[in-house]
């Protein structure tokens, strides 16, 4: 199941789980649609690409709810070949 992570991991910016803003990875790094553009769709972490992440449906949200940990590396963490760092 989706952790639905609650920011980008670039400018922080938040992304609810009904946010059609957020786009993710398939090892779920998570970026808001401005940071993901700027990357080229392309995850700056581990290369994959990034696509618009799903919706929980309302109703489920109450069962399995989105995540709460807040993932940030940061802006200066980002270089245009990648990150400064290898992910955590």
């Amino acid at each position: 199941m989706l952790e639905l992570r609650p920011n980008c991991e670039c400018c922080d910016r938040d992304l609810p789980p009904g946010s059609d803003a957020a786009r993710i990875c398939t090892f779920e790094h998570t970026f808001c649609m401005d940071c993901a553009e700027r990357f080229e769709g392309l995850c700056p972490d581990c290369g994959g690409g990034l696509v618009v992440r799903p919706i929980r449906p309302e109703s489920q949200l109450h069962r399995y709810p989105a995540s709460l940990r807040r993932v940030t590396r940061g802006r200066s963490a980002y270089r245009a070949g990648g990150v400064a760092a290898p992910p955590a």
